[in-house]
């Protein structure tokens, strides 16, 4: 088991923001994610994909190289990847924006990994989205006003209770084909978000 984090750098909107790697940490660019780690200046410990989308290719980098015809998504492959090395905490960069498909398909690959005993966050440009499983959240401090989504993902979860936010549930029951708890809001202190038998996804505005 690592004690960094896998870090997965994805072709979509990105922001550089909370984008830290610390010793231990394994930064992977998945294709295109090459081209917003090379506008930082930073090089990845590996690069993969099928580089459809890489602008240029450094030399000296770690490459996997996929054909354009594949199973999984360069994001996916990334995942996989850093899991077989023993990695259980995952930070995902531009998996959001761009083609709608895409970030759908990035949100269940962050549900999968918190289903299975993993930690999974996203940055965003605009939002922080984290996956809970049978878990909870704190978050040391959300702003008056800032909004904070929460969705059942994937069918029935059981034992929602939020604290600390404009419209409190205390073991609630969300389903995943009715939006109830979207667009609630801080209120200027901690909060916390926990989920008994089931996976959230919670969307932090910025």
């Amino acid at each position: 088991m690592k004690t960094g984090k896998a870090l997965i750098i994805g072709a979509g909107d990105f922001s550089p923001r909370g984008l830290v790697v610390k010793k231990g940490d394994w930064l992977i660019a998945a294709d295109g994610g090459l081209n917003h780690l090379a506008s930082l200046g930073l090089r990845p410990h590996l690069m993969l994909g099928d580089m459809d989308s890489v602008s240029h290719l450094p030399q000296g980098v770690a490459r996997l190289t996929f054909p354009v015809k594949k199973d999984r998504t360069d994001m996916a492959l990334a995942i996989l990847l850093a899991l077989s090395r023993g990695y259980t905490r995952f930070t995902l960069h531009g998996a959001l924006g761009g083609r709608l498909d895409h970030s759908l398909a990035n949100l269940h690959l962050v549900c999968a990994l918190a289903e299975s005993g993993h930690q999974a966050v996203i940055q965003d440009r605009k939002l922080t989205v984290y996956a809970l499983h049978n878990s909870g959240l704190k978050l040391p401090f959300v702003p008056a006003g800032r909004v904070v989504s929460v969705f059942a993902w994937g069918g029935l979860a059981r034992g929602v209770s939020l604290k600390g936010l404009k419209y409190p549930l205390s073991d609630a029951a969300l389903t995943a084909t009715e939006p109830l708890g979207v667009s609630n809001e801080g209120l200027g202190k901690p909060a916390r978000i926990h989920v008994k038998d089931g996976t959230l996804l919670v969307m932090v505005a910025r």
